[in-house]
């Protein structure tokens, strides 16, 4: 049986044709906006005996079934190199795939392989993507993309294990990785340019090698390309926590730290932007062109007045249509905590994977918010 509280939240307006008024509601604090996703499924998914729900930050759709495919950080409530818990310490398996409509585990795989899991993609293939974001202590694991069949076969690696880098074939803490259109492989590149808020910092971080950056790579890992460095110009990041293409075949870019999604062709030539989604962590887009993006790192001293959710639009325009809420949390007054990962299945449901903020608010790793 699922371990779960069920709310049934306030019903906003409904949704009626996917776009709504701008003057319906308020984007930043998301007052006024249609939930579409009322019903709150807490601590979602079947847990192994004998295991305690850990940090995550992502989740996706199989889209050969439909079914969701996740991790989670092998008991872990904080993430990063150096901390006393992690999937190197903790060698359990940390992806899992969930049948959408019983929580029931499907597969479970990964352990050993990794030390903290940060990105996760399901390709057209039925294969799984997983990005390693941190180093272990020995220097043996971590900086790296694993490829991953259905089943649970190790196919392909990326970058040099343990060994944090800026090199064509290093990562310096890989948050994301995604298959694009052809099959070339994306993997978007460094953590720290969130934290740097002034020029100062932003050339201090460049000078040091940190990185802020889209590597792409050939199906079958040869290197290709980069683009991008720590800033705030467009084509520049600081932090590119997730990406998702598009039914145009446009690759956008959640650019955290500056509280932006950018938008590329798949050659990395930058097209345009969105502001209205916060400081956003994860992003889905839906097959009917809506964009559903959390945010839930906006708090009182980094991005004043912004309320944490799922902000909800369509792709041609830089409107918000929709808002699922946060958990409320005493010491982000007024903002909440919501999840850092989202996906969207096919039936407009929607799961969470809750991030070192919001894990103890949301009472377990996966989150979902089904419709009426």
């Amino acid at each position: 049986m699922l371990s779960k509280k069920v709310i049934l939240a306030a019903v906003l307006p409904a949704l009626t044709s996917g776009i709504v008024s701008a003057q319906s509601g308020n984007a930043i604090s998301g007052t006024g906006l249609p939930n579409p996703n009322p019903i709150v499924t807490q601590n979602w998914g079947e847990l192994p005996a004998g295991r305690e729900w850990g940090s995550t930050a992502g989740v996706d759709i199989d889209p050969t079934d439909g079914h969701v495919w996740a991790y989670e950080r092998c008991g872990a409530s904080s993430f990063g190199g150096g901390v006393p818990i992690n999937c190197d310490t903790n060698p359990v398996d940390p992806i899992f795939k969930f049948d959408r409509n019983t929580g029931e585990v499907l597969a479970n795989f990964g352990g050993g392989l990794m030390q903290t899991p940060h990105g996760i993609h399901a390709d057209h293939e039925g294969n799984v993507w997983v990005t390693d974001f941190a180093g272990n202590a020995d220097g043996t694991k971590g900086h790296q993309v694993h490829k991953f069949s259905a089943d649970g076969e190790l196919l392909l690696s990326l970058g040099t294990p343990g060994q944090a880098g800026s090199g064509a074939n290093q990562f310096n803490q890989p948050n994301d990785v995604i298959v694009g259109p052809d099959g070339s492989i994306y993997v978007s590149d460094g953590h720290n340019g969130q934290g740097m808020t002034s020029n100062a910092a932003m050339e201090e971080g460049r000078a040091s090698g940190q990185t802020a950056r889209i590597l792409k790579f050939a199906p079958d890992g040869t290197f290709i390309k980069e683009w991008g460095q720590i800033g705030v110009r467009h084509g520049e990041f600081r932090t590119p926590h997730a990406m998702e293409f598009d039914s145009k075949g446009r690759l956008w870019v959640a650019d955290r730290g500056n509280h932006r999604l950018e938008i590329f062709d798949q050659d990395g030539n930058y097209l345009e932007s969105r502001y209205a989604y916060g400081r956003i962590s994860g992003i889905f887009i839906t097959d009917n062109d809506l964009v559903y993006a959390i945010d839930s790192e906006s708090s009182p001293t980094n991005h004043v007045g912004w309320r944490n959710g799922i902000r909800i639009g369509h792709i041609d325009e830089d409107r918000i249509t929709g808002f699922i809420p946060p958990f409320e949390r005493p010491d982000r007054v007024y903002q909440g905590t919501a999840g850092e990962g989202v996906a969207v299945d096919a039936d407009g449901d929607v799961y969470a994977a809750e991030g070192p903020n919001s894990l103890s608010w949301a009472g377990g790793a996966f989150t979902k918010y089904s419709v009426r």
